[in-house]
């Protein structure tokens, strides 16, 4: 039997498959939606506002940035957070295509 190559660029679905586990969870959801709905917000805020622990929130903050979902600006010893709305315009309009089939 011959064997075909399989059509995936395996770079690409690494990045996928990043972006995909940063916006399967329901917290890093509700994150995006805070940071969303302040448009840049320092890490304190984000936890002490979403009743989470320090440690959490950063864990879930680094899976975004490296989804790269989310900026970050160091002030001093503060970050600050806001969304990378290029980049998730880019996604949804792929899933909208993917969708659409």
């Amino acid at each position: 039997m011959k064997k075909h190559p399989l059509p995936i660029d395996y770079a690409k679905s690494k990045v996928a498959a990043s972006i995909m586990r940063a916006l399967s969870h329901p917290l890093r959801l509700e994150i995006l939606a805070f940071i969303d709905s302040k448009k840049s917000v320092k890490v304190h805020d984000i936890y002490t506002s979403l009743h989470l622990d320090q440690s959490i929130a950063s864990q879930h903050l680094k899976i975004m940035r490296d989804a790269d979902l989310v900026n970050y600006e160091r002030n001093g010893k503060e970050k600050h957070y806001s969304l990378n709305y290029d980049k998730i315009k880019h996604i949804n309009q792929h899933l909208s295509k993917f969708m659409d089939k």
